[in-house]
Formats: structure tokens, C-alpha cells, sequence
């Protein structure tokens, strides 16, 4: 049985590695660099850990700025390649967006990835909201939710037969007109793990019906319980179990002032305003992933973490604010750091054992020497 799916424990994963700046809109120097030795880096650590996965995001132009914020990006399934052939725990998602991926190939991508990786392939749904990265591919963003979800969701039902489907079979649907399609071999250990990002009312009702996570924001924690509460109520309604996962940007040091000093340095002395403004700009233009009424509130957090949830201050601050996630109902989070490979070996040393204590995550038992495997 898949860990992800079956495991009580509190999720936590990382976010962006793949692009240049990870979820961090900064200039300083040490902002991540999103290399191929970076990444395999980032996934060894992470793997001996026991951090739970990897989650990349799909980019095809950057945000501008003086950095070209995200304009360099390892693209998600070969990236989910290397990793999966080099870790031994880790899941590793893919994310594709249904606009730019054809399903008979996404379905046969993934399933390779599924056993590459034993069983510790997943996927990430992106239905599309990002009109100048459309306009780089050739192709025009539907104006409404409903053509972009009516389409994912012939698309994802494609992807799911060919899973599940060995004998040739033909599709002739609103989007789709396939002819003896079939797709061996199927995934490792049935379904891969499925993702969504939802802020719509058609999107959330793509995730409830095809997704196992839900992916939103957590900007105030009141709210988010309540809207936590009600996802859970709607999956239920219709016979499922949707966990909900949110984002995080964590900046962990021995003290406070020294955690808050770096994060006043990188968000705010030194952040890329150019590529936040373009940023938020988009994201108020073309997606509703952010709620609306507190998006012009946010500024400084997608300049810190693209919007994710601040983690800033001392290991049991950062602790705190990880079990506040979880009493607001959040399955899980991701987290992302400046650098991540420089920072995360901190945040292990020091935050995990403190969540191990508390009770959201089961206690590790020694992962041993590093797994040796061929860089």
C-alpha cells in the first residue's frame, strides 16, 4: 500500500525545487539554484529523513523582475526520473498541466515513473490559469472554469482508463477522439497518489471527485479550518476521503531575531518587487487559487514564499506553526526554504524532533548510511 495514501502521520514534502528561486522572489545570492545537482542533493536528505515527498511546479516562462523569477525550470517528469531512480522512499510527483500534455502519453509517463520508483510515483493536475505561459505554448486559455474542468476531467478519465484498462479501447468524447488506445504497462501499485490545486468552484469540484489531495492556501488559520471542514464534508457527501494540503516558507535559526532579521533581508530589503507585482498581477487576472479578498494583503508573502504560510523563528516557533496547520484540519505541507539544501539539514536536526514529540509524526527509526546509489 502506497505510504502517502495510508500513513496517519502529518504530511510534509517540498515545493519548487525545480525552478530557479524555489518559492523565495528574492535577489540575494544565496537564493536557491534549481540545478540538477541541487535537486539530487535536496532528495537524498530529504530521503533519509523520511520526509514524505517532492512536489515540483510546471513553468515554461518566468515572472520577470531582475531575477526572471522561476524563468529557469527543470521540466517535471524527467526531473521526477532521476530523483525516483535515486531515492528509495520519497514520492515524487509529476506535474503537467492537461492543456500541454496529451493523456495516452501522461498516462504511459507516469506509469514509468510508478516503476521506476516502486510505487512512489505521483501526479499533479494542473488544469491551466497562466495566460502568458499559454501564449509561449501556442495556445489560448479558456475564459471560464467550466471549459478548463470539463476538459481536465475528460482528460484525467482517459489517463485513468488506460491505467486500468489492458485491451485496446476507443474514446470518442467532447475533447478527445482516440482510436484503439491502450496503455501497458499500468502503474506500479494501482493509482498513483493525485494531486490538485483548487480555488474555484469547478476546480474544487475536480479535486473532490478525481484528487486524494487538495492543494490551497493557508492564509488566516480561522478561515481555513472552516473551509478544511468543508471540503472534508463535501468529499464525504459524494464518497470519498480528500486530505488537504497547504504550503509553507520556513526561515528556522537558534533565535528569533536572527530568523526574523534573514527573512526582513531576503522578503523585503532584497526582494525581486518587479517579478511579486507580475506574480500577483497574474494570479489576480487568471486564477482563483488565492481568495480574492485577501490577495492585495499578501504582498509580502509571495515575496517571502509565493504566498505560502510563514514558519519564521526558532525550531519550536516553527514547530508551533507546523501543529497549528494540522489543528486547522491540514493534512499535510510543504515547505520551502531560501536554500533548501543548505537550510533543510537544520529544520531536520532540530523542528522534526520536536513534531515527532508532539504526536503529528511518527518517530523515525535510524535510516543508517546514506543509500548509495550512482549520482
Amino acid at each position: 500500500m502506497r505510504r502517502l495514501l495510508a500513513t496517519p502521520d502529518f504530511l510534509l514534502g517540498t515545493f519548487a525545487s525545480n525552478c530557479s528561486g524555489g518559492m523565495s522572489v528574492t535577489q540575494i545570492d544565496e537564493r536557491w539554484n534549481n540545478s540538477w545537482d541541487n535537486n539530487l542533493r535536496l532528495a537524498r536528505l530529504l530521503d533519509e529523513a523520511g520526509i514524505d515527498f517532492m512536489l515540483p511546479i510546471a513553468r515554461w516562462i518566468g515572472y520577470g523582475g531582475a531575477t526572471d523569477f522561476h524563468g529557469s525550470v527543470l521540466e517535471t517528469v524527467s526531473w521526477a526520473a532521476g530523483l525516483l531512480a535515486s531515492t528509495q522512499r520519497l514520492t515524487v510527483f509529476a506535474t503537467l498541466h492537461t492543456s500541454a500534455n496529451h493523456p495516452v502519453v501522461v498516462a504511459k509517463q507516469i506509469a514509468t515513473l510508478d516503476h521506476i520508483g516502486r510505487g512512489r510515483a505521483g501526479l499533479n493536475i494542473v488544469a491551466g490559469w497562466n495566460r502568458p505561459e499559454y501564449e509561449a505554448l501556442g495556445l489560448t486559455l479558456p475564459t471560464d472554469h467550466e471549459t478548463r474542468y470539463g476538459y481536465a476531467q475528460e482528460w484525467f478519465d482517459i489517463v485513468e482508463k488506460l491505467w486500468t484498462h489492458p485491451a485496446p479501447f476507443d474514446w470518442h468524447g467532447k475533447y478527445f477522439d482516440l482510436k484503439r488506445t491502450y496503455g501497458l504497462p499500468a502503474p506500479w501499485d494501482g493509482r498513483p497518489p493525485i494531486l490538485n490545486a483548487a480555488g474555484s468552484g469547478q476546480g474544487r469540484e475536480f479535486a473532490l471527485r478525481n484528487a486524494d489531495f487538495l492543494f490551497t492556501p493557508a492564509i488566516d488559520l480561522a478561515r481555513s479550518q472552516a473551509e478544511v471542514a468543508d471540503l472534508r464534508h463535501k468529499a464525504a457527501a459524494v464518497g470519498r476521503e480528500v486530505g488537504v494540503l497547504t504550503f509553507s516558507h520556513v526561515v528556522c535559526r537558534p533565535t528569533e531575531r536572527e530568523a526574523q532579521s534573514f527573512h526582513k533581508h531576503f522578503a523585503n530589503d532584497r526582494a525581486d518587487w518587479a517579478a511579486v507585482d507580475n506574480l500577483v498581477a497574474l494570479q489576480f487576472a487568471n486564477a482563483q487559487s488565492f481568495p480574492h479578498d485577501l490577495l492585495a494583503l499578501i504582498r509580502d508573502r509571495m515575496a517571502a514564499g509565493h504566498g505560502g504560510y510563514p514558519l519564521t523563528g526558532t525550531p519550536e516557533q516553527v514547530a508551533d506553526g507546523i501543529c497549528a496547520l494540522a489543528a486547522a484540519g491540514f493534512k499535510g505541507t510543504t515547505l520551502s526554504f531560501v536554500d533548501y539544501a543548505e537550510e533543510f539539514p537544520y529544520f531536520r536536526d532540530n523542528v522534526l524532533p520536536i513534531l515527532e514529540a508532539r504526536g503529528i509524526r511518527a518517530p523515525r527509526e535510524a535510516l543508517g548510511q546514506t543509500v548509495a546509489v550512482a549520482a
